[in-house]
């Protein structure tokens, strides 16, 4: 099969296509679902079929959004959100690059201190966004430094969801008959880590450093928003957070924990019965369309997984890999920047390419620590800047909360840029100059 033609590199080419002319991204993945499907012969039902059953695979994730959404509400409703962004506001002032700093800090410790990934994000930044237009900080500065705090702790800290993503790197060596330990290839993480640093610095210091001017109607969200909360109410909220985050973690389940911090809100009566029903609409609104878009990148995923294009692409580019690692390198880390754009799934990428190009890697006398970081960044290519990828949903989530953030041009371009081409250029030199 030609690779131009190759159901998986069309499908991507149309959904980034759709996606450049604003077509909504839920009609976009579906419409590409369909382009891969009939590219490898299924017919239109089939590929409706198969899209619709793989929905459900990220069926929890979807629900852990909306439940979340109304947490995050509840949150912003009875003031705490708006409370906490007025003492940020008080402590930074007119420090700017402060504001950079506490707020890349707080995405990192979402990743492993308190691993809630992007629910933190519209609890946080919709009452922040006054503070943000007053000191005219360009939002795709903010989306860049969000973006970082999503994937560069789980590239290079072993803790959180950087556990599960490198022990996954680990276990697939282990699978391909080669054992090896997190302290033996520690480095290879701490050196991608590095380079999306490198282009989170290029993107406040540079790129997105001039100052770019909002309409002021955002302040909507904070101005009814009380100035003091009692103390009562300020220890119900942390208990409601402490207990939610607690049941994360000890019953791997986003959803009972959002559940649960939700009823301790209605049971303490900090939330009515009478304003329940509106805030589970507000978290709808909210979180209900990062929701559905991931039901629908499941279900593309499902439909590019039954057309068997990703092994009919490797196959094509193996002739093409010779026994040169600059070659072969580059084509490992492209066909993983391809793969996950489609998907959106750093995780679910691993298993993907490593049952193909792990082999291929001993094939070509690839040392260790080489295999583990062309794995770990092929994977991690495209995270940052896929229209589908929560790591792209969750700070556009918060960002758009008064439409003036493009959810293309001001995220995923701008985080595509500045993590995936240093990230990319990283592993290739690392290997073909033995960086590691």
């Amino acid at each position: 099969m030609n690779i131009l033609t190759n159901p998986v590199v069309v499908s991507i080419a149309v959904l980034y296509l759709l996606c450049l002319k604003k077509i909504n991204v839920l009609l976009a993945l579906l419409l590409s679902a369909i382009t891969a499907g009939l590219c490898a012969g299924i017919p239109i039902k089939s590929v409706m079929d198969t899209f619709i059953q793989g929905m459900g695979h990220n069926a929890e994730t979807s629900l852990s959004y909306i439940l979340l959404g109304a947490f995050a509400s509840a949150m912003i409703h009875t003031g705490f959100s708006a409370v906490f962004s007025q003492k940020v506001t008080q402590w930074i002032g007119q420090k700017k690059y402060g504001f950079f700093f506490l707020l890349t800090c707080i995405a990192m410790s979402s990743q492993n201190i308190f691993p809630v990934h992007i629910a933190f994000i519209p609890m946080l930044i919709p009452p922040l966004l006054p503070l943000m237009n007053r000191l005219k900080i360009d939002r795709r500065a903010i989306a860049c430094i969000l973006s970082f705090g999503l994937v560069a702790p789980y590239i290079s800290i072993p803790a959180g969801f950087g556990l599960i993503f490198q022990k996954l790197i680990l276990d697939n060596l282990q699978q391909n008959g080669i054992t090896s330990t997190y302290q033996e290839n520690a480095h290879c993480f701490i050196l991608l880590g590095l380079s999306m640093l490198f282009g989170l610095l290029v993107a406040v210091l540079i790129s997105y450093r001039k100052p770019r001017a909002y309409s002021e109607q955002s302040r909507s969200v904070a101005q009814t928003a009380p100035t003091s909360i009692p103390i009562k109410q300020q220890i119900i909220f942390l208990s409601a957070i402490i207990t939610a985050f607690i049941l994360q973690l000890t019953t791997h389940s986003l959803p009972l924990g959002a559940l649960i911090g939700l009823g301790i809100l209605f049971l303490s009566k900090t939330v009515s019965r009478h304003t329940l029903d509106e805030l589970i609409h507000k978290g709808i609104f909210m979180m209900g369309f990062v929701a559905f878009v991931m039901l629908t990148a499941a279900g593309f995923a499902n439909v590019l997984k039954e057309t068997h294009s990703v092994e009919r692409l490797v196959q094509d580019l193996l002739p093409l890999m010779p026994e040169n690692k600059a070659i072969s390198a580059f084509l490992i880390l492209f066909i993983g920047l391809i793969i996950t754009l489609g998907i959106g799934s750093s995780f679910s990428t691993i298993p993907i390419i490593s049952t193909i190009f792990i082999p291929l890697c001993v094939q070509l006398h690839y040392t260790i620590p080489e295999i583990v970081i062309l794995m770990a960044s092929a994977a991690a290519l495209g995270d940052a800047g896929a229209p589908v990828s929560e790591t792209a949903l969750g700070p556009t989530s918060g960002l758009n909360i008064d439409g003036q953030h493009d959810h293309i041009r001001d995220t995923c371009i701008p985080t595509f840029l500045h993590y995936n081409l240093p990230l990319f250029l990283c592993a290739f030199l690392a290997v073909v100059l033995g960086w590691v």
